[in-house]
């Protein structure tokens, strides 16, 4: 009798290397707070000469479940390339952009990118949430603008805690401080035109900043 043959299972198909480079040009201008690459503009960038093969990229990453269409027809990012055995573990965390503008800070159309961060800094059972920094009213306390500033979702801070509060539907990172008759948002900056913002109830805390992490692919 013949021995039984055994089959190795296969994992997922590697991207190919035009799908990897069309995945991190899309990534890079998400991630940056640029506008999502078009089709022509993936075409300008993979050096293509018909607009129908960038397209094809699109669609197999998108089949693949890297990117999908949100609703107002941009890409959206919903994962990085797999890291191997040797990497570390990570969660998939949503990067909300830089500000809401009138809708809710975690709402789905907020989401632009789903970027993967170690578990050593996004801690379970906690729930988190990345936040692109704009501005220099941090940088004394490590905050760069462009910087993805991880959060902590929690709507109460200690005293000196870095917090995202929003404010008429406008995110801001300050240092929290609470007095007798107010809450004071501190900005911590080099540049001293910078000011205090002064508060009673009419604002609310999003979370607690627990890294601010350099895009090393910037560029």
């Amino acid at each position: 009798m013949d021995s039984p043959v055994h089959f190795r299972p296969m994992g997922p198909k590697p991207l190919s290397p035009k799908e990897l480079e069309a995945l991190r040009h899309i990534r890079n201008r998400i991630v940056h707070g640029a506008e999502p690459p078009s089709v022509r503009d993936l075409q300008e960038l993979l050096g293509y000469n018909s607009p129908n093969a960038a397209a094809y990229l699109i669609a197999c990453l998108s089949e693949r479940g890297y990117l999908r269409r949100r609703k107002n027809g941009k890409l959206q990012l919903l994962r990085e390339v797999e890291p191997g055995p040797e990497h570390e573990r990570t969660v998939e965390i949503p990067l909300v952009g830089s500000a809401p503008c009138g809708a809710p800070l975690l709402a789905q159309e907020n989401v632009e990118a789903m970027i993967p961060v170690s578990l050593k800094l996004a801690k379970p059972p906690h729930r988190y949430f990345l936040l692109r920094a704009v501005g220099d009213s941090m940088n004394e306390a490590g905050i760069n603008s462009g910087d993805l500033v991880l959060i902590r979702q929690q709507s109460v801070a200690d005293n000196g805690d870095r917090v995202v509060a929003l404010i008429d539907d406008e995110a801001t990172i300050k240092e929290f401080r609470r007095t007798k008759d107010a809450v004071a948002l501190v900005p911590r900056s080099k540049n001293k035109l910078h000011r205090p913002i002064y508060l009673t109830t009419q604002f609310q805390i999003q979370g607690v900043v627990k890294a601010a992490l350099p895009d090393w692919e910037k560029g």
